[in-house]
């Protein structure tokens, strides 16, 4: 919006002329979205108290676990989804199709969250929105844009190879059921990692800033080229999204981080996944969404495991799925166990970049 305000006036005014520059709107979607959740959180985690409306905590946790958290407000991703959106209205450039495309996952997901969280703050129940009524719901938010980006030229149906040079296969209309598998996936493993404090969200801000730097490349055509991977009009805009992202994670991490004294909620998970999913196919950089992402993966993979095993040999495999619950059975520290996950999806982050030198 700002871009679209002010840049007409820097020929008059050589100081608006700072709007047109990508990097000069990302810094300030960043201090946007932190500034907005800093301050709206501490009303936001009153008014919640107030309404008793806390967290639902499994009851087959480690003891210690459930008593720590019991009573801890939730939904803590409504001001970050919020601060999210404002900062990328405010920032980026709104004649960019795929803003459009990422904000209506980023909201539209959230809004299934929320459905999500109200049933079972209100319920008192930890079991929410049925199960298959949160899938349909994912495939209608994800695959209305999907399609719409596909149909305008917006999303291209290739799908690239990150570790072979110019290497791409065109999957046509399947491409679809691709990214429908990529956004539901990805939302689902963002909210099964969510599960400890301020353990999601490092993951989150890592893979943003990673998808922001390849966003960010995409969008600048001699970047591109040189590093041979495909060039995405007005991608450099997703950049600005990516680091209101890391922005609004600051600021929710204040008040999350151990012990927390709000939760993110499905409300978050699920709508920060959704964004994370929809960058990998707006950047066309899918396939290497499941190494930035892989603390995601591990998490999803886990409970994958733990129930087919268990349905195939009546045996579990971990103490508790998702991953991180079977570390607290084997004794060790919350706070080591986030550390440790965010350390690991630094490095991941660091090879996933790394890959576009192998191009």
């Amino acid at each position: 919006m700002l871009y679209h305000l002010l840049v007409p006036l820097a020929d008059e005014h050589i100081v608006f002329n700072v709007f047109r520059y990508t990097s000069f709107r990302t810094a300030w979607a960043m201090i946007t979205a932190l500034l907005f959740c800093y301050f709206v959180f501490p009303a936001f985690i009153r008014w919640m108290k107030a309404r008793k409306m806390a967290q639902i905590i499994r009851d087959d946790g480690p003891q210690e676990h459930i008593e720590s958290k019991v009573g801890t407000p939730t939904m803590g991703g409504v001001p970050m989804i919020l601060g999210i959106a404002l900062a990328g209205l405010l920032w980026c450039r709104l004649d960019k199709p795929v803003v459009w495309i990422a904000l209506t996952v980023l909201l539209g997901y959230g809004v299934i969250g929320f459905i999500d969280d109200w049933k079972k703050v209100m319920e008192k129940s930890s079991d929410g929105l049925a199960g298959r009524w949160k899938i349909v719901l994912q495939l209608i938010f994800g695959g209305v844009p999907l399609v719409l980006g596909v149909h305008f030229g917006v999303i291209g149906t290739e799908v690239w190879m990150p570790f072979v040079k110019g290497f791409a296969v065109d999957i046509w209309w399947f491409y679809l059921a691709f990214g429908l598998f990529i956004l539901v996936g990805t939302s689902n493993a963002v909210n099964l990692t969510d599960g400890l404090d301020g353990l999601a969200i490092g993951p989150v801000m890592t893979s943003a800033v990673t998808f922001g730097i390849l966003a960010y490349i995409a969008g600048h055509a001699g970047f591109s080229e040189y590093l041979n991977i495909p060039g995405v009009d007005g991608s450099g805009e997703l950049t600005i999204l990516c680091m209101a992202v890391v922005g609004a994670g600051l600021g929710f991490l204040w008040y999350n981080a151990y012990p927390a004294q709000i939760f993110m909620g499905d409300v978050g998970s699920l709508a920060l996944g959704g964004l994370l999913g929809i960058l990998a196919i707006l950047t066309k950089q899918e396939i290497l969404l499941a190494l930035v992402g892989g603390i995601f993966v591990l998490e999803a993979l886990s409970v994958i495991i733990q129930v087919a095993s268990f349905k195939l040999t009546g045996k579990r495999v971990f103490a508790m799925a998702p991953i991180h619950h079977h570390y607290e059975k084997q004794d060790w520290s919350e706070p080591k166990i986030i550390v440790r996950f965010w350390i690991i999806s630094i490095l991941l982050a660091l090879v996933a970049l790394t890959t576009l030198k192998l191009r």
